[in-house]
């Protein structure tokens, strides 16, 4: 059976929406999932939405590159050497280990989390999510020493962070959000700790857009379909290459108590709006 069609101005705008959430410890797919339906449209669902992220990961790869290349290079020089405590060699092990949960947990719960008419997917869970995870990440903020920096990440970090992750599969909560209260209560500072989560989620991201559009090309697309999608791509990689060099740079110099507040309103306005629409039918 085909996939419902998203316009040409609905690609863009989720396209958009990604970049601008998808860093932002705010929760893109959460936006995904909301502003389809504050606007009227269908829900485009989970695989439409990890195909988008494929457009963060070109953002991410390409702000990250250098930093990449100097971490692969360093790790095989790391084991050619045998010299494992190599900060490259164990960042790299902390990536490698710090995807893994994502990846089990995600497969497994992979049907559930799909489901258009999956609970995780309902506004009320979304919108409570974003507030709970909210009020976590203010805690992270406050209570992290902040004392390290990207050098001292090794496994216990990639452990801890990855099983952070892992609980951004459900909508609300935020994979750069998630990751980033971990990093910071494990006293990572926060622009290093946006460094460590941007990162960590290159895998996992790219893993799952490609594992989606295969699924996607599989069930059928019309070429306007093609299109859409592709110009929705393409706004999300500009616009995410934008918020990770923004972010980045605000968190040298400010708390993350701003986007506390906006995930709170956001997950107020998300529930009173199931609350209204429940009264009025």
């Amino acid at each position: 059976m085909a996939t419902e069609s998203v316009s040409l101005i609905e690609a863009l705008v989720l396209g958009t929406v990604q970049g601008l959430t998808e860093f932002l410890p705010i929760s893109s797919s959460a936006h995904l999932r909301v502003v389809p339906a504050v606007l009227g449209w269908h829900d485009p669902g989970a695989a439409y939405s990890a195909v988008l992220q494929l457009g963060s990961v070109l953002a991410v790869i390409s702000y990250f590159f250098k930093q990449l290349i100097s971490i692969a290079s360093g790790s095989i020089t790391a084991i050619s050497t045998k010299d494992f405590k190599n900060n490259d060699f164990r960042l790299a092990v902390g990536i490698v280990i710090g995807t893994m949960p994502i990846c089990v947990i995600g497969l497994m719960l992979k049907k559930l989390l799909e489901s258009q008419d999956s609970p995780l997917r309902s506004l009320m869970v979304v919108g409570s999510v974003s507030i709970v995870m909210g009020l976590l990440l203010l805690v992270a903020d406050k209570v992290g020493s902040q004392k390290k920096d990207l050098t001292q990440v090794g496994i216990k970090e990639g452990v801890l962070v990855g099983f952070g992750q892992a609980l951004a599969l459900i909508p609300g909560c935020s994979r750069s959000g998630s990751t980033l209260t971990v990093a910071m209560l494990l006293g990572l500072n926060r622009s290093d700790a946006a460094r460590f989560s941007f990162l960590l989620g290159i895998p996992a991201i790219v893993l799952s857009g490609l594992l989606e559009l295969k699924e996607l090309v599989e069930i059928g697309f019309q070429q306007s379909d093609v299109i859409n999608l592709v110009c929705g791509l393409v706004a999300s990689t500009i616009v995410s290459y934008l918020s990770i060099a923004w972010l980045i740079k605000f968190l040298q110099n400010h708390s993350t108590w701003g986007f506390v507040v906006y995930r709170v309103i956001f997950g107020i306005y998300v529930i009173t709006l199931v609350l209204s629409q429940t009264a009025k039918s």
